[in-house]
This record gives C-alpha cells, sequence and structure tokens, in this order.
C-alpha cells in the first residue's frame, strides 16, 4: 500500500477507481456513493448539500487517519488540515470563477471567445461559477437572455460570443510551473433539452487537425496557471483552438483516459504534486469512449446494473429513484478505432436497456 487517501467532491467514483488500481487505500466523500464506489473505497460517506461537504470531510477524517486529501468538482476550494495533494484552494479559487478565466485567458493572448455584450445576440451564457455545463444556454434575443435571467435569479454570469466548433479537451498533469498533455478527449454533450450543453461522456482520443495546436495551449496555460496535479483545459476545435475553460482538478474524462492510454492517471497526479511529470505524452492504445444514460421518465430502478461491470460504471443500488433528466449509470465502448468504439458502446448500452426494461 502506497498510502491512504480521502478523495472529496460532488462524483469521485472515476478517482478513486483510479487511486485503488495505483495501489493506495482509497476513503471517499460523495454526493452518490454509488455501489462501485464501495468497491474501491475502505470506507465512504455521502452528503447532500455542497456546504455539508466540509463537515461531511471532517467527520471521516476523524475516523480515519489519512496521508492526503485529493478533491473533485465541488470540493476545489475546501480547506481542511489534511495535506492537499492538489491546487491550494488560494490559487485555485480564480479558475472556480469564469470571468477571472476569460481575463486569464486573454492575458496569456491565447484565442478565447470575446465577452459579449447586452446587445450582442446569439451569445453562449453561463453561469460564473459551476461544473458541468448544465445550465449553459445559448441566447439569440434579448428576450431568450431574460427567460434564462428568470430561470437563475440571481446567478452571476458570463456571455461570450457564440463560436463554432467541437467541444473538447486536454487532460494535462502540472507541477505548478511546468505541465505535460496526456490526452486529448472530443466531449460527448446532451444535445437537447434545457441541459442541452451539458456533459455526458467523451471519447480518448479525438483526432482532430487541431489536436497537436491544442495541446500547446492547453500545456501553455497549465503551466502558466500555476495549479498542480491534474488539469484540464476545455477548448472549441473550430476555426482554431477557442480556450474555453481550466478545470483545476481531476476531470469527468478520467475513465476514457485510462482506458485509452493503458496509464494510471492518480499515479500521475501524484507525481506531479512531487515535481515529476512524464517525459512525453503517452500514445493512445485503443479509442474509448463513456456514455452517460439519463433517465427519460421519472423511475425506480431495480435492476441490479452491477452485472454488467466493467462495462458499465457509477452504478445505482437497486431500488434507486431517479428524476427524468438525472443521470442514471456511465457506459463505455473500446475498439481499435473510432467507429469500432461506438459499436462496442451501442452493444453495452443495449444490454443496459434490456435489463431496466427500457
Amino acid at each position: 500500500m502506497k498510502g491512504r487517501v480521502l478523495v472529496a467532491g460532488f462524483a469521485t467514483r472515476h478517482v478513486a477507481q483510479s487511486a485503488r488500481r495505483a495501489g493506495y487505500a482509497v476513503y471517499a466523500v460523495d454526493h452518490f456513493c454509488d455501489q462501485d464506489l464501495a468497491w474501491y473505497t475502505e470506507d465512504c460517506l455521502s452528503f447532500g448539500e455542497l456546504d455539508e461537504l466540509p463537515d461531511t470531510i471532517a467527520e471521516l477524517a476523524a475516523r480515519h487517519p489519512v496521508d492526503a486529501l485529493v478533491v473533485t468538482s465541488g470540493a476545489e476550494s475546501i480547506g481542511t488540515t489534511i495535506p492537499l495533494c492538489g491546487t491550494p484552494p488560494a490559487k485555485v479559487e480564480r479558475f472556480l470563477d469564469k470571468l477571472e478565466i476569460q481575463r486569464f485567458f486573454e492575458g496569456l493572448e491565447v484565442p478565447v471567445p470575446p465577452l459579449a455584450g447586452n446587445d450582442r445576440f446569439p451569445a453562449m451564457v453561463k453561469p460564473r461559477r459551476g461544473a458541468g455545463g448544465w445550465r449553459n444556454a445559448v441566447v439569440k434575443t434579448a428576450e431568450d437572455l431574460r427567460r434564462w435571467e428568470g430561470a437563475w435569479p440571481d446567478v452571476p454570469y458570463v456571455a461570450q460570443h457564440l463560436v463554432d466548433g467541437i467541444p473538447s479537451s486536454v487532460s494535462c498533469v502540472a507541477d505548478g510551473r511546468r505541465a505535460r498533455a496526456v490526452a486529448v478527449n472530443r466531449q460527448i454533450l446532451r444535445g437537447n433539452g434545457e441541459s442541452a450543453h451539458g456533459f455526458a461522456g467523451s471519447v480518448t482520443p479525438f483526432a482532430h487537425p487541431l489536436a497537436g495546436e491544442m495541446v500547446a495551449v492547453a500545456e501553455q496555460i497549465a503551466a502558466a496557471s500555476g495549479c498542480v496535479g491534474s488539469v484540464g483545459i476545455d477548448f472549441m476545435a473550430g476555426e482554431k483552438p477557442w480556450a474555453i475553460e481550466i478545470n483545476p482538478r481531476f476531470q469527468a474524462t478520467v475513465d476514457t483516459v485510462e482506458m485509452a492510454i493503458g496509464e494510471n492517471l492518480f499515479a500521475m497526479h501524484m507525481d506531479a504534486c512531487r515535481g515529476v511529470l512524464p517525459a512525453e505524452r503517452p500514445r493512445p492504445r485503443q479509442v474509448a469512449v463513456r456514455r452517460i444514460l439519463f433517465a427519460e421518465r421519472d423511475i425506480r430502478l431495480d435492476a441490479d446494473l452491477s452485472v454488467l461491470a466493467p462495462h458499465v460504471a457509477d452504478i445505482p443500488w437497486p431500488g434507486a429513484e431517479f428524476e427524468e433528466g438525472q443521470a442514471l449509470v456511465s457506459v463505455f465502448g473500446c475498439g481499435a478505432d473510432e467507429a469500432a468504439a461506438f459499436d462496442a458502446l451501442e452493444q453495452n448500452i443495449a444490454a443496459v436497456r434490456r435489463l431496466i426494461g427500457a
């Protein structure tokens, strides 16, 4: 055993699984505490609202002394007495604010969609804080903007010029001064409904003519950010690689990156926290795809999806109830090329649907 780590955040299964495979004893504080999180942890505690997170972390740490804290989305700015392996809260705070990210990118002179004035349409509107993109929206008129403001009253937001392109990201590791890209990913968005721009999966690697340029820009951004450990840079791959966001923590692409390159991201993260970066970017061995399935109606899920592992993850406990639109389970597919990976994904999705009777 290499040590004892506490992984905390809204969703932690992907990081806990990687940490366990890297040889650590893992404890987790997680909103869901799904079945498979229990497979990779010695103990886990759930929480409801994010403001409960600090006390829940303290409770689990009191039960089980740990060597280090590693955070995922929602816990980036948590301050505790547990030694942190990652970007310090004082530094991470800037990158939790999308307006500050905009200014950071502009200061680096990397391509970033310009801010749109109140009379500039169409525009992409998104909350200044928050992850996952589920409240992001394209507004085409002033009336669209008023409707968004009505749906999310008192939520500060930014509006950017709308740029064409493919949602993508570059996964990096950084030591506070240097950065190394690990993988280029295509992001899958939900594509319809109120959460059309919400994250719904990823494809790794993303073979795009701009991939090399995105890698170079991502390494520049991650190195200049001063972030430590796993860092993700989001892009729109269009006429140029438009930088969109910086995520100073583990990203939701961990599964497909590890499946594609055959290497352990948690080990890379811990090495980067010690100042050690990969000598070169890993070469992908296959194509991996993850798709999140969402409830199409209010349902009680009585089926035990664990029988489909490892083709599924984030596996709910039998009897769990879901409202329409909530995430049900993650499904994977791998293959020698993207077509083969998506064929495998569709077969695995069909198996899930048969089991739940959908």
